[in-house]
């Protein structure tokens, strides 16, 4: 299925979960407070900007946020809560779409950049991002560290999360650097609901080649939005890169 099937007008409804997972204080405030930061006094670009949730936050903080988002529907959703003149929003694949103006800060959170499903949008991405900046302008990238380790021969699937009424896999083909995660909701009775959605994983390595391919360099990069150390057990990171000023 092509991204903007997946994130219908279903998901949309679904997807955000006010004070909970991705939506818990602990979780959006440190982001919120990293990316007002870094946006330097000047506009923020958020890549697939869907419902809002980091959007409208950061513009509550005063900084000028635009997107870019592929889903219509999710975009609906975002304008239930804030104008196209708060935060004004061009529909588009993240990877090639353009919206006027220049910024400060582009960001694509929440591991959104392995929604692109070859290396080559990949690098467009990060192509579009540094036409979208001003010299010394940075790109923010939060992304999982895959877990092949748990892959031990003859397995192809891993289980990250289990909870009551839920269970989240992810299945890999490590030949095409593809994963597809599955996010299993159930209650007492004998049905369930699966949401999909692919994906194609970046090694950190692969995606600072990425970023020198644009004209970027790695301005640091931190295991969370708190600026906790990344190590080798780190199971997700956040990826700063800066042009030239």
């Amino acid at each position: 299925m092509r991204q903007e099937e997946i994130w219908d007008a279903e998901a949309a409804r679904r997807y955000d979960t006010p004070g909970s997972g991705m939506f818990a204080p602990d979780v959006l405030g440190p982001t919120v407070d990293r990316l007002a930061a870094l946006a330097d006094d000047g506009r923020a670009l958020e890549f697939a900007v869907g419902t809002g949730r980091v959007a409208v936050p950061l513009a509550e903080r005063g900084v000028p946020v635009s997107g870019i988002e592929l889903s219509v529907p999710m975009v609906e959703r975002l304008r239930t809560k804030v104008d196209a003149a708060t935060i004004p929003v061009v529909v588009g694949d993240m990877a090639t779409a353009t919206v006027p103006g220049e910024f400060s800060l582009v960001y694509l959170v929440y591991n959104t950049v392995a929604n692109l499903l070859t290396q080559a949008e990949q690098v467009a991405c990060f192509r579009n991002a540094a036409r979208h900046l001003r010299p010394g302008g940075r790109f923010v990238i939060e992304l999982w560290v895959p877990e092949l380790r748990q892959l031990p021969p003859g397995r192809q699937a891993t289980v990250w999360h289990t909870e009551d009424g839920y269970i989240g896999l992810d299945t890999y083909d490590v030949l095409r650097q593809r994963v597809v995660s599955h996010h299993v909701r159930f209650g007492s009775g004998r049905e369930a609901q699966i949401f999909r959605t692919p994906h194609r994983y970046v090694w950190p390595s692969e995606l600072d080649l990425m970023g020198e391919l644009a004209g970027f360099t790695l301005e640091s990069r931190h295991a969370d939005w708190t600026g906790a150390e990344f190590t080798g057990e780190s199971r997700s990171h956040v990826s700063v890169y800066r042009l030239p000023g």
